[in-house]
């Protein structure tokens, strides 16, 4: 009996296995390029915007989309629960703590970019918008961190349970991992800002990107080394590796040039390149144990059965189209820029007490307006 465990456990993956694994990343990477702009414009709330009119600006640029972007996560924890449950159970019960942070940070988020509008007190919209600022660098950095101890590795006992503390997750390489995602999240931001917005806050936005991506440019360097040479299972992880260093100086170059649809797809390569760095020195492996290799999940060990996976397939499937199509869509819809000037003036009656009020985007069709909505 125990053979035939040792048989099954080590067997190669099959093909299934091994389409869930690569669509559990594909669908980290679709979130981690689509939420970290997300993030990044948060993050840069109190750096970019000079008065109230620039801050509703920076909020409307992601306005139409964040909720949209942060699908992708819930699908992608979906998608690891049905096909790899035993990953699942292990992840979110020795991650606990960290993954309740970045959910926490989320669900603030997501209300303050609904309540800040409801009254007209700027210490009122201060308030939420240090909510969107903490509900964005929280996520950002422990999201790195995770992903820092998965690849990494973490204590597991011989039942897959987690045995270590939380101290045990804040250790160098994954704290590494937590600045370079707020390092790319705060770039790509800054790109996308200069990208949507019109005036002097596109402006300083593409300073900023730059002065901050080359900072990241540094330590993605030294994140990347670390993780190929001492964690990777394949010398194939240096491929996008190079994706991910020449995307953001692509970008970096692009951006210096103003051309920021570029700069955010050099951005965009940079996550990219290293959501698939991680995975691809990961597998087989979905979280190995640092304390005994034998203790370790793999794709064929953590995985759900063939039929659940086949019935998985179908349904991904015929439902992935769908979703891709409507949220291409909405990104057109809303792919305009959008300035000051688009932002309604103050009513006479709070003009004292708030630089702005929440009405729908100005109606001058002289200049270009985006079609983004008024929350924020």
């Amino acid at each position: 009996m125990m053979t035939l465990i040792a048989m099954d456990v080590t067997a190669a993956p099959s093909t299934l296995q091994v389409v869930w694994f690569c669509l559990v990343a594909v669908l980290f990477l679709g979130y981690f390029v689509l939420e970290g702009f997300d993030f990044g414009v948060g993050m840069l709330l109190p750096v970019l915007a000079r008065d109230e009119k620039e801050r509703r600006v920076m909020i409307n640029t992601i306005g139409p989309v964040w909720d949209g972007n942060e699908v992708w996560v819930l699908v992608a924890g979906g998608a690891m629960f049905a096909a790899f449950p035993e990953w699942y159970a292990t992840l979110f019960s020795g991650f606990y703590l960290p993954l309740l942070l970045i959910l926490v940070g989320l669900i603030v988020r997501a209300v303050a970019f609904e309540y800040r509008s409801k009254r007209d007190d700027p210490l009122w919209r201060r308030r939420w918008d240090w909510c969107i600022i903490a509900g964005s660098v929280l996520p950002a950095l422990l999201w790195g961190v995770a992903f820092g101890n998965i690849v990494r590795g973490v204590p597991l006992d011989a039942d897959h349970n987690y045995t270590g503390t939380l101290l045990t997750l804040l250790n160098p390489f994954a704290l590494l991992a937590g600045l370079v995602t707020v390092g790319l999240f705060v770039t790509h931001g800054a790109v996308f800002i200069a990208l949507k917005t019109l005036g002097d806050i596109r402006g300083r936005a593409r300073s900023l990107a730059g002065r901050v991506g080359l900072v990241t440019l540094v330590l993605l360097a030294g994140l990347a080394a670390w993780h190929n040479l001492a964690f990777a299972n394949t010398a194939l992880v240096w491929a996008p590796t190079a994706v991910a260093a020449i995307g953001l100086v692509a970008g970096l170059l692009a951006n210096r040039a103003g051309r920021e649809g570029w700069a955010f797809v050099g951005s965009a390569l940079a996550i990219a390149g290293l959501v698939v760095t991680l995975f691809l020195g990961l597998f087989p492996d979905v979280m190995p144990a640092s304390n005994d290799p034998a203790h370790s999940l793999t794709v064929v060990n953590a995985s759900s059965t063939p039929t659940t996976l086949t019935i998985m397939t179908w349904a991904a499937a015929i439902a992935t189209p769908i979703v891709l199509a409507y949220q291409g869509w909405t990104y057109w819809i809303f792919r305009k820029r959008i300035g000051v000037q688009h932002m309604p003036d103050p009513t006479p009656e709070s003009a004292e007490s708030t630089p702005g009020t929440e009405h729908s985007p100005s109606t001058d069709h002289n200049a270009e307006r985006s079609p983004s909505s008024s929350r924020g």
